[in-house]
């Protein structure tokens, strides 16, 4: 796994083989749910003093401990089933849980994302029923806020709209339904996208529906899950609409007709050679014929004319390391997944008994993808 991790976050442990990173937003979050614990520490607890804002930061690690085990869940059955998980993150609104590649199947992306709601779910279901054996006092408010907030975050959860996992399980049943995972997920982004209104407009129906007239952390907070919930359905949308195009990329229709030449042969006389035989791309091979290096276009062009009967066609030519020989059935995801892996701008394209089938250029990738946009 790598080390790199996202700007503005650090390492607390790991779990189910993944790395825990805490966002730095999470202690805003910590230190505004302490200050509003703090009153009520203070009547269950009079005379703490100014350690209720130490119970009350307590209380909100144990509440992000229950939201790491939501995210923990998606986890441990993204693995089940074969998908990598390279970390869990906690932040200012919650978790997020980073699976590499998108679910298969829909029963996949189904039992992926039902885990998380259903155990912050059970665990509040099982504070509830501890409640009437748990002591007064500082105990017993922990466990009734773990209750009311994992049952809380449980049922909102299962909101049919992305970004949330309700919405997860919206796009599988319509890809389910209809065979499209891309209509699947924009019905289910603009599920995302009622919900973000409807979290705007919550504070001015409160009052009617809660008989608790709204504040201004109301409104603040409203604007946030709104944008939230908004600009996350939105990237969903447009990762969908990308997806679509993806099918159209072919690594055998982009390749480019290559040239083998001996490393050692002049580069003026390998371009001469290739121009003649009209190829787009030059492959360097050992006196036995074993192919080792590709050459890099841009380090072509960047070597002047008068220079190239002197240097060898191999000081302009990238070793076929691992990565850069690519199945020339490569196509869609599996190709923009296999270009990801090892970042390049030629690959060389091999068929199936391992003979050369031409050069891809990252460059070509590009162009054709931008093609089917238009």
């Amino acid at each position: 796994m790598s080390d790199q991790r996202p700007p503005g976050t650090f390492k607390v442990g790991t779990v189910a083989g993944s790395d825990v990173l805490v966002s730095t937003s999470w202690f805003l979050v910590a230190a505004l749910i302490a200050v509003i614990m703090a009153p009520l520490v203070e009547q269950v607890q009079p005379g703490l003093g100014a350690l209720k804002y130490l119970a009350g930061l307590a209380f909100a690690v144990l509440l992000y401990g229950s939201v790491l085990l939501h995210e923990a869940s998606h986890a441990v059955m993204a693995k089940r089933l074969g998908y990598p998980v390279t970390s869990i993150t906690l932040h200012f609104l919650g978790g997020m849980t980073s699976i590499e590649g998108e679910a298969k199947r829909p029963r996949e992306e189904f039992l992926i994302a039902v885990v998380g709601p259903l155990t912050s779910i059970l665990v509040g279901v099982v504070a509830l029923l501890l409640l009437p054996v748990t002591p007064d006092g500082l105990t017993r408010l922990a466990m009734e806020g773990l209750a009311g907030a994992n049952l809380l975050v449980g049922v909102l959860n299962l909101v049919p709209g992305l970004p949330l996992d309700g919405g997860r399980l919206l796009k599988a049943g319509v890809w389910g339904a209809t065979g499209s995972i891309v209509r699947g997920t924009v019905v289910a982004g603009w599920g995302g996208r009622v919900a973000a209104v409807a979290a705007l407009a919550w504070p001015l129906l409160q009052e009617s529906v809660l008989g608790v007239p709204p504040d201004v952390v109301d409104f603040v907070l409203a604007l946030v899950i709104a944008a939230f919930l908004w600009s996350g359905a939105t990237a969903s949308m447009s990762a969908a609409r990308l997806r679509s195009r993806l099918p159209h990329l072919v690594a055998r229709d982009l390749a480019r007709r290559t040239l083998a030449v001996p490393a050692d042969l002049p580069l003026a006389e390998a371009v001469r050679r290739a121009q003649e035989a009209r190829a787009g791309g030059i492959l360097t091979t050992t006196t036995d014929g074993r192919a080792t290096g590709l050459v890099s276009e841009a380090a072509l062009l960047a070597t002047p004319e008068d220079r190239r009967p002197w240097v060898p066609t191999s000081s302009v030519a990238r070793t076929l390391e691992e990565g850069l020989r690519l199945p020339v059935g490569l196509r869609g995801e599996e190709l923009v997944r296999a270009l990801t892996r090892t970042p390049a701008a030629e690959y060389l394209l091999v068929e199936e008994d391992g003979s050369v089938y031409g050069v891809l250029s990252t460059a070509d990738v590009d162009r054709a993808f931008r093609e089917t946009a238009g």
